[in-house]
C-alpha cells in the first residue's frame, strides 16, 4: 500500500507546471494567426495598394515558401545553438516583421514582412516539437502535442473574428498589431522554458539545404505562376521563355529533380556516418510516408479553402472583412473542437481508422459545397459543408502529426518538426497557389466559350478588353471598368456582368469538385496509416526498427 502511496506521489511530483506550454501554445497561435490573418486583409491590401488580389496572395505563399525552404535548417540551428536561446531570438525577428506589415507603405513591403515571419517560423516549427519533448512526458506530452492542433484552429478562429472586426472597423494595419501582441507575450513566457544547452558539435550539412531549400522554392514559384506564366506556352507576364515554353512547368521539374538529389544525397550521407540535414528514418517505413502524404493534402485543402471564401466575399461580392469572418465561422470553430476532440478517440480507434473516416468526411463536404454553393456563403447548405468539412480537417491534421510523433525517438524531435513545417508550410503554399491558378485558369476559361452565349457582346466590344489578364472582380468594379474604358452600352454592361456572374459561380463550383477529387485520392495514403494508437515520444527506439512505436498494438 505504501509503494502504491509512493509512486503516486512520485508521479504527482514529476507532473511538470502547464505555464512552459502556454508559451508554447501561443507560439503556434502567433504562427498560424498571422497567416490566416492575411486573407481577412485581402481586401483592405487591395484597396490600400491598388493591386489585384493574386499580388497579396503572393505574401501569403512567401512565408510558406520561406518556412518550408528553411525548417529543416532550423531545426539544425537550434539543435547547435540551444533551442531556448534560438526560440527567444526568432520570436523578436517576428515581432520585427508585424512592425513592418504594421508599417507597410507598399504590397513589396508586405511580402518582404511575410519572408521574415517565414524565415522566423522556419526555426520556432521545429523547436514547439523539440521543446515539448524536453519539457513534458507521458501523457502530459501527449497532451500537449494536441495541443498544437487546435492552437492552429484557435488561431483561425480568432484571426477571422477579431481581424475581421479590426480590419472592418479600423483597418486591416490593426489586425496585425495583434501579431505584435502575441510576439511579445510569448517571448515573456519564454523564460519559462528549459532545454539542454546548444550541440556544437552538430554541423549543418550545406549541400543538403542548398539543394531542398531550392528545390521548394523551385517547386512552389513554378505552381504559384502557371497561370499567369503559362501552363504551356508562354505568356507576355512570364519573366523568360524558352522554346516559346512558360518557365512555370520547368520550375516544378528542377525542384522535383532537386528534392530527389537532397534525398539522394542525405542517403549517401547517413551511409558515411555523417549528421544528415534530417534523418530520413522519420520517413522510415510506409506508415510515417502516408502520414507525411496526408498531412501535406489536408494542410493543402485547408489553404485552398482559406483563399477560395475570401476571394469571394471581400472581392467577388465586395463585402467586409467581417463579412468574411462570420462566414468563416463555423469552419474554423468546428476545427478547433475537432482538433482538441480527436484525441479522446486515440483510445478507441487506431489512426487507420480516424484518417480514412476523416477524408471521407472531407470528400462528401466539398462534393456537398459544389453542388449548393452559391454567390452568398452564409445559407444554410453551405453552412452544413463547411462545418463538415472541419470536422475533418481538425481531425487530420492533430491525426497525422501525432502519428509522426509516436513514431520517432526523443532525439528526433526536432527532425519531426521539421517535416512537419515543411510539409505544412509547402502544402500551405501550394494549396494556395493552386487555388488561385485553378480558378482563376476555369474562370477565364468560361468567359472565353460563354461569349457564344451573349451575341449582345459583340467582337468589336470584346476586343477592347484584355482577355488574356481575366480575373476576379466584383459586379461595381466591373461596371465601372466597362463603363470608363470601353463603348459598351447600357445593355452590353449588364450581359457582361451575367457572363461574369455565371462564370464565377461555375468557376468556383468547378474548382470544389478537382478538391474534392484530392480529397477522395487522399484516403488511399490514408488506409497506410498505423493501427497502434499515438502516445509520448519514446525516449528509445530499439535498434532493430527505429520505426516502430515503444509500445505498439499489434496488427489485425
Amino acid at each position: 500500500m505504501n509503494t502504491e502511496s509512493n509512486v503516486r506521489t512520485e508521479a504527482a511530483a514529476s507532473r511538470a507546471s502547464w505555464a512552459p506550454l502556454v508559451g508554447l501554445f501561443l507560439a503556434q497561435v502567433l504562427m498560424s494567426y498571422n497567416v490566416s490573418a492575411l486573407p481577412v486583409s485581402l481586401g483592405g491590401m487591395v484597396e490600400t495598394f491598388g493591386v489585384p488580389p493574386t499580388d497579396v496572395s503572393t505574401a501569403i505563399v512567401t512565408y510558406g515558401l520561406v518556412v518550408a525552404a528553411l525548417v529543416m535548417v532550423g531545426a539544425k540551428i537550434g539543435q547547435r545553438v540551444g533551442w531556448v536561446i534560438v526560440f527567444r531570438v526568432v520570436v523578436a525577428v517576428f515581432a520585427a516583421s508585424a512592425v513592418l506589415m504594421i508599417l507597410a507603405p507598399s504590397v513589396g513591403y508586405v511580402i518582404t514582412a511575410q519572408a521574415l515571419a517565414g524565415a522566423s517560423a522556419a526555426i520556432i516549427v521545429p523547436s514547439l516539437v523539440a521543446l515539448i519533448a524536453e519539457n513534458y512526458h507521458g501523457r502530459q506530452q501527449e497532451t500537449a502535442i494536441g495541443s498544437l492542433g487546435s492552437a492552429r484552429a484557435l488561431a483561425g478562429v480568432s484571426a477571422f473574428l477579431i481581424g475581421g472586426t479590426l480590419a472592418t472597423l479600423v483597418g486591416w494595419r490593426q489586425v496585425f498589431v495583434v501579431v505584435l501582441v502575441l510576439a511579445v507575450a510569448v517571448f515573456v513566457l519564454s523564460f519559462r522554458l528549459r532545454g539542454a544547452p546548444g550541440n556544437k558539435v552538430v554541423k549543418i550539412d550545406a549541400v543538403a539545404a542548398v539543394l531542398i531549400g531550392l528545390g521548394i522554392v523551385a517547386l512552389t514559384l513554378g505552381v504559384n505562376n502557371l497561370n499567369s506564366w503559362g501552363i504551356l506556352s508562354a505568356r507576355d507576364a512570364a519573366p523568360f521563355e524558352i522554346l516559346g515554353l512558360s518557365p512555370a512547368p520547368l520550375l516544378i521539374v528542377i525542384g522535383v529533380v532537386l528534392v530527389q538529389l537532397f534525398f539522394l544525397w542525405t542517403r549517401r550521407r547517413t551511409r558515411a556516418g555523417k549528421v544528415p540535414l534530417v534523418s530520413l528514418s522519420v520517413f522510415g517505413s510506409s506508415r510515417e510516408r502516408a502520414a507525411v502524404y496526408a498531412m501535406f493534402i489536408v494542410v493543402g485543402l485547408e489553404a485552398a479553402l482559406n483563399f477560395t471564401i475570401p476571394l469571394y466575399i471581400q472581392i467577388v461580392q465586395g463585402r467586409t472583412p467581417f463579412d468574411t469572418s462570420l462566414a468563416m465561422l463555423p469552419f474554423n470553430l468546428t476545427v478547433f473542437f475537432a482538433a482538441m476532440v480527436v484525441v479522446r478517440f486515440y483510445r478507441r480507434f487506431p489512426p487507420r481508422t480516424i484518417g480514412m473516416f476523416a477524408f471521407g468526411l472531407t470528400t462528401i463536404a466539398l462534393v456537398w459545397l459544389a453542388f449548393v454553393v452559391t454567390n452568398n456563403w452564409e445559407t444554410l447548405p453551405t453552412i452544413l459543408g463547411l462545418f463538415v468539412f472541419g470536422v475533418g480537417q481538425g481531425a487530420l491534421v492533430t491525426l497525422v502529426f501525432n502519428v509522426l510523433v509516436t513514431a520517432s525517438p526523443k532525439t528526433l524531435a526536432g527532425d519531426v518538426g521539421s517535416v512537419r513545417g515543411t510539409t505544412q508550410n509547402l502544402a500551405s503554399a501550394v494549396g494556395t497557389a493552386v487555388a488561385g491558378a485553378l480558378l482563376v485558369g476555369i474562370l477565364s476559361f468560361n468567359v472565353l466559350s460563354s461569349l457564344a452565349d451573349h451575341p449582345e457582346l459583340s467582337p468589336e466590344l470584346v476586343s477592347q478588353i484584355d482577355l488574356d489578364s481575366v480575373n476576379f472582380v466584383s459586379n461595381d468594379r466591373l461596371k465601372t471598368v466597362l463603363e470608363e474604358q470601353t463603348d459598351a452600352s447600357e445593355s452590353q454592361v449588364d450581359a457582361a456582368v451575367a457572363l461574369n456572374e455565371e462564370a464565377r459561380l461555375s468557376a468556383l463550383k468547378l474548382g470544389l469538385l478537382l478538391l474534392a477529387g484530392v480529397s477522395a485520392i487522399a484516403i488511399v495514403p490514408a488506409s497506410r496509416l498505423p493501427r497502434f494508437r499515438p502516445g509520448e515520444i519514446p525516449e528509445s527506439v530499439a535498434t532493430g526498427d527505429a520505426t516502430l512505436p515503444a509500445s505498439p498494438a499489434p496488427e489485425d
